[in-house]
């Protein structure tokens, strides 16, 4: 009988692919490298946290793991991919087999498999954003609440709420009164619709995104099915960690309390998402939640000059409850960071734009350029600035501050008074009312706006009477008279940040409240409006002046 030899390694040897030795520094290599349990990544800014990541990952599937019982979790479907790519590229593995990906991804490939428990079958519909919006305004309409008669939260805001309270496992009450206390009398009815949600997503077999962490979370929760879930992933690995929010945490906890071998890789000190629900407290507390943790720092920092990293470090050092670590520069010295006093607003715009030209002047291309803010409003004087002498520019965080809707619905009054045949100021100061949509605005415009002076024809008329609007709409526009004999008056017509604040006081406040989930933050926009347009002394001047920064695209107009 023939027989077959193999030559078999010794016990204990073990030949990797990758060499890990000569690509990756010592700190990043100590991560790699390290056994099983619990392990908490102190990764500071640019020191290569998801290089880590990816050859911890690799060398666990060297070290014999099955690729399909790790759990990656990321923040993007980018980074996922990109993850995903570099280990397959390393090892030549088919990483479809992970279970990687963002955690509503992976939520919601659990819940496919597992979702009949929660009577949730395989097919169900994933609510994107506009979606929650329209079935939250619907479970209004069925709780027959009258929005038209009063303020109430338009869907966009319902929907913050909701979210914040879902992420965060606050009490409904104390996330109204911390983040929209200007509702709080509202509390049984926005709670009422909540629940009247939550029936027509079950319903209509529906999850919106929370959903898919709630329901994985509740899977977890169960006697049946929590030990199947668990038992999916060997190790679990978290990037972003100090980013997650309250029931994300929950989560990475549940799935590693059985196998116990996660690694969550953050930063402490680039925790800024609070405002979005997430958790400082989840990373905080890591080492005592798992007090046998291995705690590792990776401090070589391969972005910034050592220059630069001195002052950050400096700056961080001032931070309290953190895990102390000093970054350190691979790159060469550079030019010295340089803090500038100004003695205002206007004075930083023209130091910043007189420094870009400085800068292309030494050779520096524009588009190689930026310039940071701290809050949108910030940018205004900026924008201005740079238009003036010429510079152009590209904002990245959002829309051009004058092409902003709630900017524009605040000009819309103002221009009514300086021009009041200007259709389009008319029709979109209008709808800012409750009950006044296109069809009451275009209403309006056409009983007036042929007059020789609409505004005096709708001041005449009362501001509505003859004119035929649908039910409810005339009680509305009597704010709007008021406002417009307020803004004509000589000592408004002269103030135009008086002006501004008078629209704000008098209408938009409680508009942009209702409608806008950040609408604080666009009042901050406008504040910032009012100030910047103090410098002028009358509102033809500043309307002229605003024109030629203002484009006709931006926001559009939803009734």
């Amino acid at each position: 009988m023939e027989r077959k030899y193999v030559l078999k390694r010794p016990a204990g040897e073990r030949r990797y692919r990758v060499a890990y030795d000569r690509e990756l520094n010592d700190e990043q290599k100590d991560v790699v490298l390290a056994g099983g349990g619990p392990i908490l990544v102190i990764a500071g800014a640019g020191s290569g946290k998801t290089r880590t990541l990816v050859y911890r990952v690799a060398r666990l599937i060297e070290s014999g793991a099955d690729p399909s019982r790790i759990m990656l979790l990321t923040f993007t479907n980018k980074a996922a991919r990109e993850m995903l790519s570099r280990v397959e590229s390393l090892l030549s593995v088919d990483t479809r087999r992970l279970l990687g990906g963002t955690f509503h991804g992976v939520g919601n490939r659990l819940l496919r498999r597992f979702g009949s428990r929660l009577d949730l079958s395989p097919n169900f519909t994933i609510l994107d954003s506009e979606d929650s919006r329209e079935v939250l305004e619907a479970s209004t309409s069925d709780r027959k609440i009258s929005v038209l008669d009063r303020r109430f939260p338009k869907g966009d805001v319902l929907l913050d709420l909701y979210s914040h309270t879902i992420n965060t496992g606050r009490p409904f009450a104390e996330v109204l009164a911390e983040r929209a206390p200007h509702f709080a009398e509202l509390e049984t009815e926005i709670a009422a619709v909540f629940a009247r949600y939550r029936e027509r997503k079950r319903l209509a077999n529906a999850c919106d995104y929370d959903d898919l962490l709630i329901h994985w979370k509740r899977l977890l929760e169960e006697t049946e099915t929590g030990p199947a879930l668990r038992a999916l992933a060997d190790h679990i690995l978290v990037d972003e960690y100090q980013d997650t929010n309250r029931l994300q945490g929950e989560i990475v906890d549940a799935m590693a309390s059985g196998s116990r071998n996660v690694t969550v890789v953050g930063d402490d000190a680039q925790s800024i998402y609070s405002f979005r629900g997430a958790s400082f407290e989840n990373i905080r507390s890591f080492p005592q939640r798992y007090p046998d943790a291995a705690t590792y720092r990776l401090t070589l920092n391969y972005r910034s000059t050592p220059e630069i990293l001195a002052l950050a470090n400096a700056s961080i050092a001032f931070n309290v409850d953190q895990f102390p670590k000093e970054l350190r520069a691979s790159r060469d010295s550079g030019a010295m960071p340089a803090v500038v006093a100004v003695p205002d607003i206007p004075d930083q715009a023209r130091f910043v734009a007189q420094r870009l030209l400085e800068w292309r002047d030494e050779g520096e291309t524009l588009s190689d350029l930026a310039v940071l803010y701290r809050a949108h409003y910030q940018a205004l004087e900026l924008q201005i600035e740079l238009t003036r002498r010429g510079i152009p520019y590209e904002i990245r965080s959002g829309t051009r501050f004058f092409e902003q809707r709630h900017v524009k619905d605040v000009l819309a009054f103002l221009r009514i008074v300086v021009n009041p045949k200007d259709e389009i100021s008319w029709k979109r100061a209008l709808k800012v009312f409750p009950r006044v949509g296109e069809r009451s605005a275009a209403a309006v415009w056409e009983a007036i706006g042929n007059r020789p002076d609409p505004l005096a024809s709708f001041r005449e008329r009362d501001g509505y009477k003859g004119i035929e609007l649908p039910r409810g709409s005339d009680r509305a526009l009597a704010p709007f008279l008021r406002l417009l004999s307020r803004l004509e008056s000589p000592s408004l017509r002269a103030t135009p940040g008086e002006a501004i604040r008078a629209v704000v006081d008098d209408v938009y406040r409680d508009f942009a409240r209702a409608k806008f989930p950040n609408g604080d933050a666009r009042l901050d926009d406008l504040e910032q409006f009012a100030q910047f347009a103090g410098a002028f002394d009358s509102l033809p001047t500043f309307l002229e002046e605003v024109g030629l920064y203002n484009e006709l695209s931006g926001e559009d107009v939803v009734p």
